[in-house]
């Protein structure tokens, strides 16, 4: 039992990953909790949030235990490993966001229905306030790039127009939310 505990922890991470792909458990352990700070550390410079960093570094976990037979070796493992934790770090943040938005809705409808008492404004909530008054291509355009952090090409696919038409669309929103906000006494 000894000998099997030095094996493992005097393995390459290429032994590791190879019994591991042939279902070895210990070894799949071994090989996350050598890279699960690398995992930590890399979450949490990407969000700046402990708990969200932890939540990040755990579906890593999950993700690498199906993904593991994936991996051929062509570049350092190191370097599929984060791929893999941005990758994870995005999907949190979208959600994230899609929850926030679902949150400042209720608190709108609690705001309109009487339901809340009113707090005091924010920019960003006065700034998102006006987003929604913007046409709905403009909106779409810059909610999708601005709220979820796609780029305009993937806005532009999500929306399905031209990358080139959603620039032309954020370019418009910024001129109209400029003067949205300047009338509102914003800027």
């Amino acid at each position: 039992m000894t000998a099997m505990m030095l094996d493992e922890s005097e393995a390459s991470d290429t032994e590791l990953i190879g019994r591991a792909k042939g279902g070895d458990r210990r070894a799949f352990g071994k090989l996350l909790e050598r890279h699960y700070d690398f995992v930590y550390r890399a979450a949490y410079r990407w969000c700046g949030k402990k708990a969200d960093a932890e939540d990040i570094a755990q579906e890593v976990c999950v993700r690498l235990g199906r993904a593991i037979r994936e991996y051929h070796g062509s570049g350092a493992f190191t370097t599929w490993l984060y791929t893999m934790t941005l990758n994870a770090a995005r999907d949190v943040m979208r959600k994230t966001v899609r929850e926030t938005i679902k949150i400042e809705a209720y608190g709108a409808y609690e705001l309109i229905t009487g339901e809340a008492p009113a707090e005091p404004e924010d920019p960003a909530e006065a700034l998102w306030a006006a987003v929604r008054m913007l046409p709905d291509k403009q909106r779409d355009a810059v909610l999708l790039v601005y709220g979820e952090g796609l780029s305009h090409a993937a806005a532009a696919e999500a929306i399905g127009i031209s990358e080139t038409t959603v620039s032309w669309h954020i370019h418009e929103a910024k001129k109209r939310l400029k003067a949205l906000m300047r009338s509102a006494g914003e800027v």
